[in-house]
């Protein structure tokens, strides 16, 4: 199969070509065509397979072949949860429309609205946006979705779990009815598909690999170690090793900031990316870790959604989360488009049921090992009650936390809506 075969035009494969891509991936040979013929298309695919590409060249084909002349609409509108996102998916767009007559912008917050605003005053074709920012610049009158013509939810299992449904039904309300809609997701959870009928008609399912699955040459390993020795045992890891390119996973935006700063301590270069940096600050974070400027990066679940990072050899599970379908995102920066990759787990006793958890979602069980001189003390107390470890229990316990319970690491939905401005 050649990306000729799909049906694409030579301006497209000439860009295909000169980002050194030969051959569609799975989630692009299976949804490309569909896409060009005006299916709505529900498609669930590995991360790293590809599914930018999936919707973002047959997106830029229809609006190449039913161009108008005069001035231009938004025609097309991709949603995603997270500035990191928006922002690569917008490159990709810019990378695949440079020989035909398409104009983007993308659209996110922590940055000054102004530039955004003077990007929209000629007419774009494609908005790629957040929906916080989205939102602010319609009701600032920036910009008019009346004439979008296809819609892209991106990476929607995470909007949903950063509480955008109501954005995205905001949203949805100033579109015309009569529309195609694309929804791509890293997971299939019973949310997305509930979601998907409200939004697709007669969609097309489009699976590129087996649903919650973890890429095949990703080794995966946990340590068994307390909660008191993770910073040691982490700096023991990469310095053994002599690991050059580490991507570390916390729970919370304290936790990511003490870990960072005690690597650069140890003589391990070291950034951390999360929800309260500005947006300048985390892509210098990034620019600095992809040209190894910087050895380690730490990040929440939050601020890695489009980290676009090839040939990651490593990610560290610093806290496991505690929403198991998480897991298999997290680990799926790594072992990305065919690559090895190695993702570690440190596991303290209180984190054994989300081990089960991703154990039962995988439908295998994951190596556990102990590492000499941090071998664990704590043991769990009879009477300890279970965890959440799927969505719908961790989402109730976020409903019944109090407001200013600090030890939530941020995952109250209230807490995201009312900082929907600053994504």
């Amino acid at each position: 199969m050649s990306f000729e075969s799909l049906g694409l035009i030579p301006e497209l494969l000439k860009a295909v070509e000169k980002q050194g891509y030969t051959t569609p991936s799975p989630i692009q040979e299976k949804a490309i065509p569909l896409v060009l013929e005006r299916k709505d298309v529900l498609a669930s695919a590995q991360t790293g397979t590809g599914k930018t590409a999936g919707f973002t060249l047959p997106i830029l084909q229809i609006l190449h072949q039913t161009k108008k002349e005069g001035r231009r609409p938004v025609r097309a509108l991709v949603l995603t949860p997270t500035r990191e996102l928006a922002a690569q998916v917008h490159k990709n767009v810019m990378d695949y429309s440079q020989y035909l007559d398409i104009k983007s912008t993308v659209i996110f917050g922590g940055v000054n609205a102004k530039p955004q605003i003077k990007s929209l005053k000629y007419g774009v074709d494609i908005v790629v946006a957040t929906p916080g920012r989205l939102l602010d610049l319609i009701d600032q009158r920036a910009l008019s979705l009346g004439r979008v013509d296809i819609l892209v939810l991106d990476e929607a299992d995470r909007m949903l779990d950063m509480g955008f449904l109501r954005d995205i039904k905001k949203i949805m309300a100033m579109m015309p009815t009569k529309r195609q809609n694309l929804l791509f997701s890293a997971t299939f959870s019973k949310e997305i598909k509930k979601l998907a009928e409200g939004i697709l008609h007669k969609p097309v399912l489009v699976k590129a690999e087996p649903e919650n699955s973890t890429a095949e040459k990703v080794v995966q390993k946990t340590y068994r170690v307390d909660q008191g020795d993770k910073i040691e045992v982490t700096i023991k890891l990469i310095a053994d090793g002599n690991w050059k390119q580490v991507l570390i996973f916390t729970r919370t935006k304290h936790r990511a900031n003490k870990l960072s700063e005690k690597l650069v301590k140890a003589g391990i270069s070291s950034a951390a990316i999360h929800g309260n940096k500005s947006q300048g600050a985390r892509t210098k974070a990034l620019a600095s870790f992809k040209s190894g400027a910087v050895r380690v990066l730490v990040a929440t679940d939050i601020a890695a959604r489009g980290l676009d990072i090839p040939l990651l050899p490593h990610v560290i599970n610093f806290e496991l989360p505690n929403i198991a379908e998480d897991y298999v995102h997290r680990i799926g920066r790594t072992g990305r488009a065919g690559a090895s990759g190695e993702a570690i787990s440190l596991v303290d006793i209180n984190e054994v049921e989300y081990v089960e958890g991703i154990e039962k979602l995988l439908g295998e069980k994951l190596s556990s090992e102990i590492i000499a001189g941090y071998e664990p003390t704590a043991k769990l107390a009879p009477n300890k009650p279970k965890q959440g470890n799927n969505r719908n229990q961790n989402r109730n316990k976020s409903r019944n936390s109090k407001p200013n319970n600090s030890s939530s690491g941020g995952n109250n939905s209230n807490r995201r809506n009312n900082n929907r401005g600053r994504r």
